[in-house]
Order: C-alpha cells, then structure tokens, then sequence
C-alpha cells in the first residue's frame, strides 16, 4: 500500500519519525511539499545548526549534506532508520519525496493521503509553537535556489 504525507505545516523531525515507522512497517511512503514543514525553534539557532552541518569535515572528501529541502527530509528521516542493517535500506527505497505535488500522484485513487488534519499531533498549530521555520527559507538561506 503506499501512502502520501502532506509535509505542509508539518514539525519535519516528528513527519520523519511517523514516515520513517511506516516505511520499516512495508508501506511506499511518499512526502510531498517537504519546503512547507517548519522546524520549531528560533530561526538564527537553526540556521546556524545547518551551516554547521553543511561546513563540517572536508568540502571535498566529506561528510556531504543536502541543500534542497526534499533532500534534506530524506537525510531526516535517513538518520531515523536502522540503515546499515538489511530492513532499515529497505525501507529508505520505500520512501520519496517531492517539492510541491507531482502531478502523477494527483491523479491516482488507490494511494491514502494524510493531511494536517488527519495527523493533528505532528503539526505545529495544536503545540503552542511560538517560533518556527520553514524548510523552505532555511535552505534557501544555505544556498538552495528555488527554481519556478
């Protein structure tokens, strides 16, 4: 069975966990607008934990990290899942995810989505949260350049 995960308005590290779960559960997992989940926390302190990231190691031999947000969700929830053992890769080819709503799931019936009202305890609304970033913004602040 596959499912898709509307990323909108989603907390990323509680979206990848829930995705991350299904995906070692057999589902196909698809995110779709992963530059529209937040980050809770204030801006500067993210910025400046993913600049630390991205700076890290040798810019040449590693360790490498994403700048697009899609990519950066799948690094996410990568980090979620036993990769190195046989079920944990398996699972990471059972996930996808897009920027924005590609047009070939639009049109397909057998595929469940999940929005933000049907995964209430994943979004930021009903926390309180009173500082958040988007993805989108964060990556375009490390150098993603949003192509439209």
């Amino acid at each position: 069975m596959e499912i898709i995960i509307d990323a909108k308005d989603l907390i990323l590290g509680r979206m990848a966990s829930y995705a991350a779960k299904l995906a070692l559960e057999g589902y196909r997992v698809h995110v779709v607008n992963c530059e529209e989940c937040v980050i809770s926390g204030d801006k500067d302190v993210i910025l400046q934990d993913f600049l630390d990231k991205i700076h890290r190691g040798n810019p040449h031999k590693g360790p490498f990290y994403p700048k697009r947000p899609d990519r950066i969700v799948k690094r996410v929830i990568r980090g979620m899942l036993p990769r190195k053992q046989w079920r944990g890769r398996m699972a990471l080819k059972r996930i996808r995810c897009y920027l924005g709503f590609p047009e070939e799931l639009k049109n397909r019936k057998d595929i469940k989505i999940l929005t933000k009202n049907e995964l209430k305890k994943l979004s930021y609304e009903k926390l309180d949260v009173p500082k958040f970033v988007r993805l989108g913004e964060i990556a375009e602040m490390i150098g993603w350049r949003r192509y439209v």
